[in-house]
């Protein structure tokens, strides 16, 4: 096998491919690049290549994201999705950004940033492997807790449906929401919701 049937069995095994996933098994970028313009792989963004049959997933965009994005972590409404709950279906992706990071130049998908510091950004974060790719996103009882915090952007009664139904379908313990609610300092706020969901 040459360097360009590599690049195209990894392709077949990560959907997604970018110049620093070759150059990590010491192959040339450039082929990618060349098996573009062969036809042998298809250009989905800037940067990211694909096979041109790849089906495309569910979390399609959202693994791009957190391929062009090292630090992006899947949030608020795009990690309610994630995790099947409630009723949002956002047109934009949701990530959370440590404070001081420069926003990415994207420009596809529309990205919606949520700038966090400390144990707020690094707390909770779950890796899921989807095709061979990590999607970074916070875990359901931190995505409650960030509703809350983000209350103001994105509306009460998202959190509200957020907790009940994570609540129901016994997605989150009480142990894991106070947890962060005291990260988020959204403890005050949560509580009367709280006790009303235990009741």
């Amino acid at each position: 096998m040459n360097q360009s049937d590599h690049i195209l069995d990894l392709a077949r095994h990560r959907r997604v491919l970018r110049a620093a996933d070759v150059q990590e098994h010491g192959w040339s970028p450039q082929l990618l690049l060349s098996l573009h313009h062969a036809g042998k792989l298809q250009r989905v963004a800037r940067g990211l290549y694909s096979l041109p049959d790849a089906e495309i997933t569910e979390h399609q965009t959202l693994i791009e994201v957190c391929q062009r994005v090292p630090k992006a972590v899947l949030c608020l409404l795009s990690a309610l999705q994630f995790h099947g709950i409630g009723t949002q279906m956002p047109h934009e992706v949701w990530v959370a950004l440590p404070e001081a990071t420069q926003t990415p130049a994207l420009d596809y998908p529309l990205l919606r940033i949520a700038r966090l510091r400390g144990q707020a950004y690094s707390e909770g974060i779950q890796t899921v492997t989807e095709h061979g790719t990590p999607i970074r996103v916070y875990s359901v009882a931190k995505t409650v807790t960030d509703c809350f915090k983000f209350r103001n952007k994105i509306g009460l009664d998202v959190a509200l449906e957020a907790l009940k139904e994570s609540w129901r379908s016994r997605k989150v313990t009480m142990a894991e929401l106070n947890h962060f609610a005291k990260i988020n300092r959204v403890e005050r706020v949560m509580q009367p919701y709280l006790e009303a969901v235990a009741a």
